[in-house]
Formats: C-alpha cells, structure tokens, sequence
C-alpha cells in the first residue's frame, strides 16, 4: 500500500490575528480555530494559549496565558466544546470549536511539555492535591505548584503541611531546593 501526500495542509494562523498577537522571539504559533460564541480565533502557540476576539476597534487579544498555568484541558466532541481550567482557580474557559483543527492536541502537548515533575498527595477523606513543577517554556524557568481539589482550602487542617511536604520532596528531586 503506497500513502500519497496530498499537499493538504490546514492554512497557517490567518494574518490578521496574527499580527494582533505579534508573536515575540522564540514564540511561534502552532494550531489554530475559529471559536463559534465569539467569532474569535484561538490560538495555540509554543510558549502561550491566545484567544483572539472582535471588538469595536478592530481584533484584541482577549486571553494570553503561558502554558504553565494551564491545569488541564477536556474536549467534549458532541459539543465540540474545549474546555481549559487554570491552577491559579480562575474562572475555566469554554471555547465552541466546530472544526478544532490541532488546537486540541496541540494543547495537550504543550501542557504535558510544561510538566517536569507531579506528584499526587493523599489529604485523605478521599481528597488528592497535586503538586508539581512546571517550566514556563519561554524562559525555561523552573516553578513549583500546588493544585488543591475543588472544595479544599489551604487553610483546612493539615492541609497546609502535608502540601508544603509534598512541595519540598519534588522542588527536591529536580535540584530546586
């Protein structure tokens, strides 16, 4: 069985988004799809997730955020819907991607590139934090997180400890202590 190239390709990020990104040096932006709510763009790109909207003076960038800050991402096909959650607790993002392209993929490789180390930390009554350490993929500095489950604060009882250990063992394995 003999597989031809087609020459087929997806089109690069159209021109004008962009120029409204105006990628900076080593950025280069790899996936990119039409968001049906907004009539934006979302961009994903080496360093950072972009979403580009229509606005009274022409195209903005709504949303740029480095990969490190994303906590997870889960496509929903029926509703081709992505939807992205952050570790800093911000509000998660929904985007309506009719035809996703590579944005979805895209996103996951770029959030597994960001993950040196993670490690899950038991906080008991069925509860799991997570603590990890990311590499902002523009500097290539090194940060440690700690991801609490919905519903727990870092002020329950020993919550605060258990995840400071949990902190101090990966900041320890990759030489950040």
């Amino acid at each position: 069985m003999r597989i031809e190239w087609t020459g087929l390709r997806r089109p690069g990020v159209p021109a004008d988004v962009a120029a409204v990104i105006a990628p900076g040096h080593g950025e280069k932006l790899l996936a990119w799809a039409a968001e049906e709510r907004t009539g934006g763009t979302v961009v994903a790109g080496r360093h950072r997730l972009y979403a580009v909207a229509p606005g009274p003076d022409g195209l903005t960038v709504a949303l740029a955020r480095p990969w490190h800050l994303v906590d997870a991402g889960s496509w929903e096909g029926e509703t081709a819907t992505l939807t992205v959650t952050w570790v800093d607790g911000e509000k998660p993002v929904r985007l309506v991607l009719p035809e996703p392209g590579q944005v979805p993929e895209t996103l996951r490789e770029r959030v597994q590139a960001s993950v040196v180390l993670a490690e899950a930390v038991d906080l008991g009554n069925r509860r799991t934090a997570k603590v990890v350490v990311r590499k902002d993929l523009e500097t290539d500095r090194l940060l440690s997180q700690a991801v609490l489950p919905k519903g727990v604060r870092s002020t329950d009882p020993g919550v605060s400890e258990q995840v400071r250990e949990g902190l101090a063992r990966v900041r320890e394995q990759v030489g950040l202590s």
